[in-house]
């Protein structure tokens, strides 16, 4: 049985955040897992990865930003995301000590996880995962948000949509390639910034978040086999 459980991190003197523990009986990792700049950690985007990671042995620490927590819609400023990411790794390194832990989130969390990973490495955290990394605001083209990326010295892990208006293919493959061994893209054909598939793919939304959920399990796997090393880029 999967344990479910509701926790309180402490960001600092004066602020807490909830959040969510998921640990399978037999979980072989931990991903601390942070939520969109748009909803928080109950959307069923976080709660249906979170229960897929479960079934594939890996526990997850769902947790909110000071914004979401307080009923704003306005993501905190960066030095506040970072310190509520901060917390919520320690907070999932005292709960599972003897579990490897991976950090990252969907769209804005996955953004605010590496740029505090940048500044200083999470301890313990052996890898980063982004469901939907946002390169770029939607019909502004660039790539200034993933310069930071460079500074990130564990293995990262792209999911993303080739549908994706946060994130274009032709912005996001060179970022990738300059990331060399470090970086592993898993391009998600048809899928958008929510990970939508139209009808026409062939596919459900719910085969979609599987596929993924595979995915995250079989590189965690590869991460923790590599003594270390980072896994292939795609295509390599």
């Amino acid at each position: 049985m999967v344990l479910s459980e509701p926790i309180t991190i402490q960001i600092d003197a004066t602020r807490t955040v909830s959040g969510l523990l998921q640990v399978p009986p037999d979980a072989i990792a931990a991903f601390v897992f942070a939520h969109g700049a748009g909803a928080g950690m109950t959307h069923p985007f976080m709660a249906g990865v979170a229960d897929g990671l479960a079934e594939r042995r890996i526990a997850t620490v769902r947790y909110q930003f000071a914004y979401m927590q307080a009923g704003s819609k306005r993501p905190d400023r960066p030095p506040l995301a970072h310190a509520a990411v901060r917390a919520a790794v320690a907070a999932a390194s005292r709960r599972l000590p003897s579990l490897p832990l991976f950090a990252g989130g969907k769209s804005f969390g996955a953004r605010m996880t590496s740029q505090a990973q940048a500044e200083s490495p999470l301890p313990r955290v052996g890898g980063l995962i982004f469901a939907g990394f946002p390169l770029h605001p939607a019909k502004k083209p660039s790539d200034d948000r993933g310069a930071h990326l460079a500074l990130v010295r564990i293995p990262m892990l792209f999911l993303q949509g080739t549908r994706d208006a946060l994130a274009e293919p032709a912005l996001l493959l060179p970022l990738i390639a300059r990331l060399g061994g470090a970086a592993t893209l898993c391009a998600i054909e048809q899928a958008d910034h929510s990970f939508h598939v139209p009808a026409r793919s062939g596919r459900t939304d719910a085969q979609v978040l599987a596929g993924m959920c595979d995915t995250i399990m079989a590189w965690i796997a590869e991460v923790l086999g590599s003594a270390g090393s980072p896994p292939r880029t795609a295509g390599s």
